[in-house]
């Protein structure tokens, strides 16, 4: 175990880095960085220029310039922002409880509903339950986040008037503001987990040893939830990592819809703006995230099912 955690904690910095030099590479790529400045009203002179190209490294190669905005994150220095020139690492770090409290709302949403009808569905496979859940499953694949967040907010906030559109001011904490940014965000990864779970659990119910369980007179309820589920569980572990990818992805355009002040929103106002400084800063806290979900579901396998090693 020793040995997978230093792995693992060595492929974590490893991610985290090549993520972040993409991102930096691109913002490089795209332009000289003191062009955005000047454009952005900061008035440069002679002397402001070779201020800001010596604060930024840009006289020198671009692997240098990342180690060194590198070292400097590490620090809680990520620079300031091109427009309004505020701390990047205190509005990302001020919009990320944000992201995290929507992205967690929606998780247990998706993952304690699509569970359930998955483990429904393959107990009840060829009954009308199993059809309604396939067929749930397959809206969740082919409803866009989008086109739902819409029809939500026209039904919901605009005909019934049950939940607001958006927020005003910090309601974040109020429940019902939470409600249709929730159910968009958690809706692809809701048929997500129906499907694989459904899938796992009709291999797993068609093994020697459940038949054998059975056979010795184990009731259903246990046959299902105690021997067969917790073995079924193990994929749609593993796709947990996937799933809160696309949560985090799906975020983006949640929060540019429902007007959530998390850092999907602020990430669309970073690239609309060119401001590179605070794009680099919400690559590496989603980075993070990612990287660090990805870590807990690894160390969950072992948990779930003992015959799994990590020599």
């Amino acid at each position: 175990m020793r040995r997978f955690i230093i792995r693992r904690f060595v492929f974590a910095l490893v991610s985290i880095i090549a993520a972040t030099f993409s991102v930096f590479l691109l913002s490089r790529a795209a332009g000289d960085p003191l062009l955005l400045y000047a454009n952005s009203g900061y008035g440069l002179t002679a002397e402001g220029e070779r201020v800001i190209r010596k604060q930024l490294a840009l006289d020198r190669p671009v692997p240098v310039q990342y180690a060194l905005w590198l070292g400097r994150t590490l620090k809680g220095d990520m620079g300031v922002t091109i427009l309004d020139r505020k701390p990047v690492f205190r509005i990302v770090t001020a919009r990320l409880p944000a992201t995290v409290h929507l992205g967690l709302a929606a998780f247990f949403l998706s993952f304690g509903v699509g569970i359930p009808l998955g483990v429904l569905s393959a107990v009840k496979r060829g009954s009308g339950w199993d059809y309604m859940g396939r067929f749930f499953a397959l809206l969740g694949q082919a409803v866009p986040q989008f086109w739902l967040g819409l029809v939500l907010i026209l039904l919901f906030a605009v005909q019934w008037r049950i939940f607001p559109a958006g927020l005003k001011g910090d309601g974040i904490s109020d429940v019902k503001h939470l409600v249709l940014p929730t159910i968009t965000l958690a809706w692809g990864s809701f048929a997500f987990y129906m499907r694989i779970t459904r899938t796992a659990m009709l291999q797993v119910l068609e093994s020697e040893y459940i038949r054998l369980a059975r056979a010795k007179g184990v009731t259903t309820r246990m046959v299902i939830w105690k021997h067969a589920f917790k073995n079924a569980l193990i994929q749609p572990l593993t796709g947990m990592t996937l799933a809160l990818v696309g949560l985090l992805n799906g975020a983006v355009l949640v929060e540019t819809i429902f007007a959530w002040p998390g850092m999907g929103n602020m990430a669309i106002t970073a690239v609309n703006n060119n401001d590179f400084p605070l794009l680099q800063g919400i690559v590496f806290f989603f980075t993070i995230l990612i990287v660090a979900s990805t870590f807990v579901a690894d160390l969950l396998y072992a948990l779930i099912d003992p015959r799994i090693r990590y020599d």
